[in-house]
């Protein structure tokens, strides 16, 4: 009996010691917070920007700015992986005063000092989100990243850099830009090299010099964007295969609306609205590509122009016209509303068909440097010249001509 005793005695007491463990344990648990969960850096407890920044554990973490004007002289460097920086809207403002070309914010590995040969020293998965970003005319770009695979830059404000608003610099793995405005920088809104599946959605770009370029990349998705009202050009891609630009507003750049040159090849330009630019869509080096169901009206010049050095193009089911809108009446007659149409420069095998040209004061087709290989078939031409019929290689077939 005693033996009994002592062996229950020892049980209650083991099981006594093992609810005492657990619940120390789980009273520890909730003190610290979910067990795994990464730091949250509350910038605002620290004396400056960069020191909370600097207080990321190497594992990254979340880092929340707070509302206020925050001016820096030197960028704002991020050098850690998983890093989410987060703001509360346009009410933070990060104002870089710096006059010596320095970006706002730089994401780099430290050791990161060619981007472009440097496949070493790159990091992953960084966020921004929710803030505004100003410079001066002597500040750099807004938001610089070198070598950083799946960057998403997300609802900031890039305005008045001296360079570039973004500038993703060989961020090779699946870079995206969303619901970004890009407003007044000296460079270009966003300026992409050597990318690779881009997406760049629901973005503003408002008198840039440029509004985009992608520049020796791959599969670039550019959607839903509106750009207006910029200095130079609005999308220019070189040395690029395989993307769309597509669901877009391009608006009165002084320069081309859309630019692929260098080795383009593989790429569609469709459902864009291209409207009173300089010039619209300029083929300078591209074959394979696709242009269709744009809408291209009061173009100064060369709505379309295909180059000598492009070929193997479809253009079909577009819109080249005028401000007409019914009953005999141009909304916008003024004496400088040019109203320009396809223009074929020595280009060889293009498909031109299901295209309607309306009120243009340029001609419907003109043809430069005997281009080859051409059909032209099933469009509708009114109240505009042509020059159609002097194709002397390829198809002319089954156009509606009228006054």
């Amino acid at each position: 009996m005693q033996r009994f005793i002592l062996s229950l005695l020892v049980a209650v007491s083991l099981l006594w010691f093992g609810w005492v463990v657990t619940s120390n344990t789980e009273a520890q648990t909730a003190a610290n917070g979910l067990l795994g969960a990464r730091v949250m850096i509350d910038a605002a407890t620290y004396p400056t920007l960069q020191a909370a920044l600097d207080a990321l554990p190497d594992e990254g973490g979340l880092v929340r700015l707070p509302a206020g004007l925050f001016e820096i002289t030197e960028s704002l460097r991020i050098e850690k992986e998983d890093v989410c920086i987060e703001g509360a809207g346009t009410a933070t403002h990060i104002k870089n005063l710096n006059e010596e070309g320095q970006p706002a914010i730089l994401l780099a590995d430290p050791e990161c000092k060619d981007p472009k040969k440097d496949r070493k020293h790159n990091l992953w998965r960084l966020r921004l989100s929710n803030f505004r970003v100003t410079g001066n005319e002597k500040s750099g770009a807004g938001i610089e990243a070198r070598q950083i695979d799946e960057i998403f830059i997300q609802g900031v404000t890039v305005s008045e850099n001296g360079g570039d608003g973004i500038f993703l610099n060989y961020c090779y793995e699946d870079p995206r830009i969303s619901n970004c405005l890009l407003t007044y920088n000296k460079g270009t809104g966003v300026n992409l090299q050597g990318c690779h599946d881009i997406v760049v959605s629901a973005c503003q770009f408002e008198e840039n010099q440029d509004a985009l370029h992608c520049f020796d990349g791959f599969n670039v998705c550019m959607t839903g964007c509106c750009v207006d009202d910029h200095l130079g050009d609005g999308v220019v891609i070189e040395n690029t295969y395989g993307s769309v630009v597509s669901g877009n507003m391009i608006e009165e750049c002084n320069g081309t609306a859309v630019i692929l040159d260098r080795d383009c090849y593989g790429i569609t330009l469709s459902a864009n609205v291209i409207a009173h630019n300089g010039g619209g869509i300029d083929l300078r080096d591209a074959h394979g590509c696709a242009v269709s169901a744009n809408t291209f009206t009061i173009l100064k010049t060369n709505a379309l122009r295909i180059g000598p050095a492009s070929g193997r193009i479809t253009v079909g089911g577009n819109n080249f016209c005028n401000s007409y809108i019914g009953d005999g009446t141009v909304r916008r007659g003024t004496n400088d509303m040019a109203a320009a149409g396809l223009v074929l420069e020595g280009a060889n095998n293009v498909a031109i068909s299901g295209n309607v040209f309306s009120g243009l004061t340029d001609k419907a087709l003109t043809l430069k440097d005997a281009p080859q290989g051409i059909v032209f078939a099933n469009n509708v031409l009114t109240d505009v010249e042509s020059e159609h019929a002097g194709i002397k290689t390829g198809i002319v077939t089954n156009n509606q001509v009228s006054d």
